[in-house]
C-alpha cells in the first residue's frame, strides 16, 4: 500500500475538437501496458486551452465526463484532467478526478490566467480537492495555480480543521514553451517546500492561437530531484512512487515543524 503507480500522457491536442481528442486519448490509454492506478491528462484535454466556452462548455452529464466515467470503469483506473464545464450559467476550467466506480471529485481552477482572458470567461473556484488513493493524500491543481505557492502549501497545524496535508501534488497544464523555465523551476520549488512528490503534466504542439507547447512534463521527488522529464515529444510514461521513501525524508528532515502557521479563507 506504500506505492502508487501513475501514468502521464503528454500529447498534442486537436484544437476545439472533442471527438478527435477523446478518440486519440482513448487509443493512448488503451496502449498502456504497465500496471497503473492513476492516468493523468493535460488541462482542457478535450479542446485545448480555448477561451470559447460559449461553444465548447458541457454540463457534468455531457460527453467528456461520460467518456471519463466509461474509460475509468473499463480500465479500472483513476482518470484525471480538466475540461470546460458549464454549471448554473457559469463556466469553469474544472479538473475531474474520476474513480473506477463512477464517483468523482472536482476542482475548479482558482487562479485564472488573466493574460489570456481566462478571468473574463471563467469563474474562479474557491475550494481545494484533496483526493485519496491507497492511503496517499493528493492535492489536485491546474496550470497557473503553480505560480501561487500559498494555495499549494502544506499547512501542518495543531488544529485539525486548519490542517492541509498531502503526499503528492498534481498539476495539469497547457503551459507555453516561451515560459517553460518558470514551469520547470516552480515544479521543483513546490516539491521542495512541501516535502512531497510533484507531478506536472503538460501538452505538446501548437494550439489554434499559434502558441507552442514543449511539454516538459515532470515528476519530482520531495528533495527536488527530477525523476522524469520529457521535452517536445509526445510520451506515455508510467512511474511508481514510494511513500516509504517520502516518509523517510520527512522523518530525517522534519522541516515542517519550523514552518509558519497560516489560514486561507475560501470566499
Amino acid at each position: 500500500m506504500s506505492t502508487l503507480s501513475i501514468t502521464i500522457i503528454q500529447t498534442g491536442l486537436f484544437w476545439e475538437d472533442k471527438t478527435a481528442n477523446l478518440e486519440m486519448l482513448e487509443q493512448k490509454i488503451n496502449s498502456i501496458r504497465e500496471k497503473t492506478e492513476i492516468v493523468i491528462l493535460p488541462e482542457m484535454f478535450s479542446t485545448g486551452f480555448s477561451m470559447n466556452p460559449e461553444n465548447l462548455a458541457e454540463p457534468m452529464s455531457g460527453k467528456t465526463v461520460e467518456w471519463m466515467r466509461r474509460i475509468a470503469a473499463e480500465k479500472k483506473i483513476i482518470l484525471t484532467g480538466s475540461a470546460i464545464i458549464e454549471e448554473n450559467g457559469k463556466y469553469f476550467n474544472r479538473l475531474i478526478w474520476m474513480l473506477p466506480n463512477g464517483q468523482y471529485g472536482i476542482y475548479d481552477k482558482r487562479h485564472r490566467f488573466a493574460y489570456a482572458g481566462e478571468d473574463e470567461k471563467f469563474t474562479a473556484g474557491n475550494k481545494r480537492l484533496i483526493a485519496s488513493a491507497k492511503g496517499w493524500k493528493i492535492n489536485l491543481l491546474i496550470c497557473y495555480d503553480l505560480r501561487f505557492p500559498v494555495w499549494s502549501r502544506q499547512n501542518v497545524s495543531s488544529s485539525e480543521d486548519e490542517a492541509l496535508e498531502f503526499d503528492l501534488l498534481i498539476y495539469v497544464a497547457n503551459w507555453p514553451s516561451r515560459r517553460v523555465h518558470a514551469w520547470k523551476t516552480l515544479l521543483q520549488a513546490r516539491a521542495i517546500e512541501n516535502q512531497c512528490y510533484v507531478v506536472g503534466v503538460n501538452r505538446v504542439g501548437d494550439d489554434g492561437n499559434q502558441h507552442h507547447y514543449s511539454g516538459e512534463s515532470m515528476v519530482v521527488d520531495a528533495m527536488g530531484e527530477v525523476l522524469y522529464h520529457k521535452e517536445e515529444a509526445e510520451d506515455i510514461f508510467t512511474i511508481t512512487l514510494d511513500k516509504a521513501k517520502l516518509d523517510s525524508i520527512r522523518a530525517k528532515l522534519p522541516f515542517w515543524k519550523d514552518s509558519d502557521q497560516f489560514n486561507i479563507f475560501n470566499e
